[in-house]
């Protein structure tokens, strides 16, 4: 019996392995996001799309994996948990690289030139790359106060997203321009949803509660 548990030890750390590869790609494409914006070669933004496929691919490696683990080792409550939030992790990871690639498709319409717009995307991309970090913390040191400021630090990506889509638009003449500057705002503050999703998945794997935010006023 020790043979096998420490076995399904073994699995359940690579499976976390996977997940935590899957974030490195994500927070590596993220900080490009808003350079290929400005990029005069709209190449790297056609790259950027078409290796979505390779998030994809290892979002469908965690869920098949996990698939495994649940119907072939019988797993207990606690692992359970572990598994199913792989399961909703790796699901967020894909959507924040869905929404990277969405902001390559942006520059391949159209460049965005206006410096203070681009600021503001450049202190969304920036906001969002740290929570993702600070997530791996929070996950690696079992820091809980740690999640629950993750989890707060996403009304700082909303309230700049506030400022792009009620004030900055209205300084563009050209409704197509105005249109992509509202659609790249977007893509950057669900990638800061995204994150606080699995800040709550990480709090959710830790506590076995589902995380309130009135427990922390």
């Amino acid at each position: 019996m020790t043979v096998y548990r420490e076995k399904f030890q073994d699995e359940l750390e690579s499976l976390i392995s996977e997940c935590i590869k899957l974030g490195k790609e994500c927070h590596k494409r993220l900080a490009r996001a808003v350079e290929i914006l400005v990029a005069d070669d709209i190449e790297e933004a056609r790259n950027l799309v078409k290796a979505d496929v390779e998030i994809n691919k290892m979002e469908a490696a965690i869920n098949a994996h996990s698939i495994n683990l649940i119907t072939t080792q019988a797993p207990v409550a606690s692992d359970l948990r572990l598994i199913i939030s792989c399961i909703k992790i790796a699901d967020d990871l894909e959507r924040i690289g869905d929404n990277i690639g969405n902001i390559a498709e942006v520059r391949k319409r159209i460049k965005i030139t206006n410096e203070r717009t681009l600021l503001r995307f450049k202190t969304m991309e920036r906001l969002a790359s740290l929570m993702l970090e600070d997530v791996y913390t929070a996950f690696k040191e079992k820091d809980i106060d740690l999640l629950h400021e993750i989890i707060t630090r996403d009304q700082d990506i909303d309230a700049v997203f506030v400022q792009i889509t009620t004030s900055d638009i209205f300084e563009e003449s050209d409704a197509f321009l105005t249109g992509q500057i509202q659609l790249t705002a977007k893509y950057l503050e669900r990638i800061g949803d995204h994150i606080k999703s699995i800040a709550e998945h990480i709090y959710f794997i830790q506590t076995a509660e589902q995380y309130e935010k009135n427990k922390y006023q």
